[in-house]
């Protein structure tokens, strides 16, 4: 037997049923699932890193189970059902894709003979971004910022992202990547301004900006900052195990061995990758 989505909002229902559900489920409410959902979200990311193809149906499942569990908060609060939520992700969908569905409707199609690849990118991208924006206003009875509706949830470097490109948007930008780097230069000096000033609370300000400005110049290279730093931090994780690996080897442990020599062992592990590369 093979389980269907109606199955998983009837498996909902249950585990939040008062009399026959289970007493954990039932205490859920709309905050207390978002951390859940927030986590589910990055397991699946860090699944698709590791190339764990078999673990992302599971991962993938996870967080579809949080889609329910609003669903169902929807529903016992009269406000929306699973329905709702899948009318309103196709509508907004075709309305994003009038290049692909002229019409606007699922029975209309881009017409034959013109390849994806004649569609230009570009004017793909501004007409999402302008109808995004048209959604935006349209959600927001006084829109008085074009940063209104930029999640403060989200991790801080997608947020400084977001921010960026929002304002980038409306020609609040570097000229290019080499007007980020020179901003970045300036707040180095800044923090080391505050550094030498022995302004420790100046430091931490200064820093903020300066992780700002490197946010930038991810956007500016078209890079997501937070998917930089998780590939960065992958690669520091293996090469500071190369270290252990490396001194355990010798019979030592961190603790016996002198910054140069887990140094050492650190250029060897830059070294091993060049040459697997």
């Amino acid at each position: 037997m093979r389980y269907q989505l109606e199955d998983m909002l009837t498996l909902m229902q249950v585990l939040r049923d008062v009399d026959q559900g289970c007493p954990w489920d039932i205490k859920q409410d709309w905050d207390s699932i978002v951390p859940h959902t927030l986590e589910e979200a990055y397991e699946v990311a860090d699944a698709i890193e590791r190339r764990a193809f078999d673990e992302l149906p599971g991962e993938l499942g996870d967080l579809l189970f949080q889609v329910v569990y609003y669903a169902q908060f929807g529903a016992e609060e009269r406000r929306f059902d699973f329905g709702d939520i899948v009318d309103t992700l196709v509508q907004k969908m075709l309305r994003r894709h009038p290049h692909v569905f002229p019409d606007g409707s699922l029975a209309s199609r881009r017409p034959p003979g013109v390849s994806a690849d004649e569609v230009q990118t570009q004017q793909v991208k501004h007409r999402w971004e302008a109808l995004k924006a048209e959604e935006r206003d349209a959600r927001t009875a006084n829109p008085t910022s074009v940063l209104d509706d930029v999640p403060r949830t989200l991790p801080a470097l997608s947020r400084a992202a977001k921010l960026s490109k929002r304002a980038a948007r409306v020609g609040f930008d570097w000229p290019d990547a080499r007007g980020v780097l020179a901003k970045i230069r300036e707040e180095i000096d800044e923090v080391e301004a505050a550094l030498e000033a022995g302004d420790q609370r100046h430091a931490q300000d200064e820093v903020g900006d300066l992780l700002f400005a490197v946010t930038n110049l991810a956007r500016t290279l078209n890079a997501d900052p937070e998917q930089c730093l998780r590939t960065t931090n992958s690669k520091f994780e293996r090469r500071f195990h190369h270290v252990e690996c490396g001194l355990a080897a010798e019979g030592r442990t961190l603790s016996d061995a002198s910054l140069d020599e887990m140094e050492a062992h650190w250029q060897a592990a830059k070294a091993q990758e060049c040459n697997d590369a």
